[in-house]
């Protein structure tokens, strides 16, 4: 049975009852890791090219998400015609496993994600968002689940709550972080599932568009791959903001501030090296030495290749 994972915006009970089609592809993230990256090359490898039928939100619309109808989530999916990729941020635990679908995890350096976050959070319009969650779903259950922690003021603190917390509250923390990756380093081996990695998009973009599309079946030269890596680039995306965000003119105080130009190594500048240490430890207690380097530089950096390279 599917562990169950439900917070103010997700619920994966929704994936209950889904019909999934032979060919599927199931972009499972944690938040903040790429997710509409990942969105964009499969868009730009399933349509050929940066020219999409619809908006990609509405292409590939996150299916837990609480603040749409879920009869227009599942109506939405039943009427492509074209290959589906789904968005979700629900771990392979959560998920419906079947073997003729294709599920792609990835990953991101939990520290650059934790940074991400938090601009994604101050971006985010709350009070739109439970509006459209009352539209949807409505709100009479808010006080049934997992309650947020309070988030301080300081950075500093901020950090070390994100290591310390282990709850699924919808606030992002380590521990979450570590389970949803593990949950596919576990199965990386299968010839179903494939691990990609915001630090290889950064450093190899195109060569790792066409990792992934061999993976999904797709025969593409190396030149192709740098036509359509260069539509996914983050100024291009933040230039189509408003047809390539997740929920673009719903939630977002600002929808190119979605695509922040976010560094590598921002939460340098608030953790001790008592910070640093606890964080290590932590690692060390939620992931083995091979998931825990690749978590944090990617394949490339690491030389640790999940199976399908």
């Amino acid at each position: 049975m599917a562990v169950r994972y439900r917070s103010l915006i997700s619920d994966n009970a929704r994936w209950d009852g889904f019909e999934f089609r032979p060919d599927d592809i199931v972009i499972s993230t944690p938040p903040k890791c790429g997710t509409t990256w990942t969105q964009m090359l499969c868009a730009l490898l399933i349509f050929d090219g940066p020219v999409f039928p619809l908006p990609l939100g509405q292409i590939s619309p996150w299916l837990d998400q609480t603040i749409r109808d879920l009869d227009e989530v599942l109506g939405i999916y039943r009427a492509q015609t074209h290959r589906r990729f789904i968005k979700t941020h629900t771990p392979l635990d959560g998920l419906p496993w079947r073997d003729d679908v294709t599920f792609v995890v990835v990953g991101r350096d939990p520290r650059d994600l934790m940074v991400s976050w938090e601009h994604h959070w101050n971006n985010m319009d709350l009070e739109r968002v439970l509006a459209l969650r009352e539209q949807a779903i409505g709100n009479d259950d808010l006080d049934t689940l997992p309650q947020r922690p309070a988030i301080s003021d300081d950075p500093a603190e901020r950090f070390r709550a994100f290591v310390r917390d282990s709850e699924n509250t919808g606030v992002v923390n380590l521990a979450v972080v570590m389970h949803h990756l593990d949950t596919g380093w576990q199965r990386r081996h299968d010839d179903n599932v494939i691990m990609c990695h915001y630090a290889d998009y950064t450093a190899d973009l195109p060569g790792e568009l066409k990792r992934l599309g061999g993976a999904l079946g797709f025969d593409l030269g190396i030149e192709k791959a740098r036509d359509l890596a260069l539509e996914a680039s983050l100024d291009r995306m933040r230039a189509r903001a408003g047809d390539v965000a997740p929920n673009a003119g719903a939630i977002w105080r600002d929808d190119q501030a979605f695509f922040r130009a976010g560094g590598f190594g921002e939460w340098r500048t608030r953790a001790t090296k008592e910070d640093l240490a606890d964080y290590d430890t932590a690692v060390k207690a939620l992931a083995p030495p091979d998931l825990a380097s690749w978590a944090h530089e990617g394949r490339l950096a690491s030389g640790i290749a999940p199976a399908k390279t």
